[in-house]
């Protein structure tokens, strides 16, 4: 029952605080024209710079904000960040500088990381074998709120305004506070992760980076992740190229978005599935395998139906490729050191975020396609190595690491 309560708790915490962000982040641009700047150059550097400062700063400070969270509570420092975004979101509302935009989004860089620490704690909570299924069911729910936030963020910025859309982000995430602050019973998630464990010693970086394929799962999270990024700057360029009308490209763009984005919440979901008859480090290999022949679809596409076959085998392969990797991760980290764990995860995705859109989108100046053919390249390198060094005899997935880690090993 407990674990039912905990798992529903950071599910829809998760849930509502990424659809509550992308509920106002994507018209940032037009927010920066309400706020007095005309010229077009100026509104894209605005945006650019205020929407990647929060992940650039989150990068750096998630192992960080994980480690506290191992000494002090992962409950705790949930709270801490969702509190942190209700005010932030509220003070959005009354911004009138762009500046302004720029200093509050440095500020929630600066307290988030509260993605990672919902991942450590529903883990923390599953019955022995059903680890893969919670750590599924989270990132689920973290890919479906940002592809649902911008339908209804829209919606209520026709309703309210854009700058009163603001409050509605923050009840957003003063919603996702009172659930994990009333639902979430930390006290069962601990003795449950680690009941042998009285005391949570002092541990460094390298103590976490040295668990068997640790690394190797933080570098398939940052592929996963720079290759799915890699499709934003590009793909409404290509379906133009491919022909299709210019009145219809951003529909036809926005579909294929939301079918990938369905596709990978059904491979997060499977994925528990899968694991039970197959080594994450096989199923990883398989999902690198499956997502470089959906970009390989899109390499010799000849139109845009080329692009609906290739969209959801690749979504597929993601979904389940991420969850698989996050899961082998888990399975290695003590539970007493798994907030730190997973923030080393979570910079590793959010360099991928950040340096996919950048190189790929220098990349396509010349040649949309051979964005997808470096994609191409990338996961297959990607699905030897883990071929490779992943190995036969990893812990079975879904078996959590209950022994606390020594302070130097």
């Amino acid at each position: 029952m407990t674990y039912g309560r905990n798992l529903f708790a950071v599910t829809a915490a998760s849930f509502i605080g990424f659809m509550g962000f992308t509920l106002v982040m994507p018209f940032l641009p037009l927010y920066f024209h309400q706020l007095g700047v005309d010229d077009v150059g100026r509104v894209a550097m605005w945006s650019g710079l205020s929407l990647g400062v929060t992940p650039a700063l989150t990068a750096v400070l998630a192992p960080a904000w994980g480690r506290l969270a191992d000494r002090f509570g992962r409950k705790l420092m949930v709270e801490r960040s969702l509190g942190s975004f209700v005010l932030i979101m509220a003070a959005m509302a009354f911004v009138t500088r762009p500046w302004h935009v720029f200093a509050l989004r440095a500020v929630q860089g600066l307290f988030a990381g509260y993605g990672s620490l919902t991942l450590a704690m529903a883990a923390d909570s599953a019955p022995k074998g059903r680890m893969a299924q919670s750590i599924g069911t989270i990132q689920t729910a973290q890919r479906l709120g940002p592809a649902l936030g911008p339908v209804f963020g829209g919606s209520i910025a026709a309703i309210v305004g854009l700058r009163h859309a603001f409050f509605v982000t923050a009840a957003f995430y003063l919603t996702a506070f009172v659930l994990v602050l009333v639902l979430y019973d930390e006290q069962s998630a601990r003795a449950h992760a680690a009941p042998k464990a009285t005391a949570a010693p002092p541990v460094t970086f390298r103590n976490v980076l040295a668990f068997e394929n640790f690394l190797l799962m933080a570098a398939v999270i940052f592929g996963f992740q720079f290759v799915d990024r890699s499709f934003g700057p590009v793909l409404p360029l290509y379906v133009g190229e491919l022909g299709t009308p210019a009145s219809r490209v951003a529909f036809v763009s926005g579909v294929l978005f939301s079918i990938v984005a369905g596709a990978g919440a059904l491979g997060h979901h499977v994925c528990a599935r899968l694991l039970q008859r197959r080594t994450a480090s096989q199923l990883i290999a398989w999902a690198c395998a499956g997502a470089a022949a959906g970009t390989a679809l899109c390499v010799a596409a000849g139109g845009t139906p080329w692009l609906f076959a290739a969209m959801p085998l690749f979504g597929l392969a993601i979904g389940l490729g991420t969850t698989a990797a996050y899961t082998a991760a888990a399975a290695v980290i003590p539970a007493n050191v798994r907030g730190t764990g997973f923030g080393l995860l979570t910079t590793a995705s959010l360099v991928g975020l950040a340096v996919s859109p950048v190189v790929c989108g220098l990349l396509a100046a010349s040649s949309r396609r051979a964005v997808f053919g470096v994609d191409v390249v990338f996961l297959i390198v990607l699905a030897i190595a883990v071929h490779r060094l992943g190995g036969e005899s990893e812990r079975a997935p879904g078996t959590p690491t209950d022994e606390p880690v020594p302070e130097n090993v």
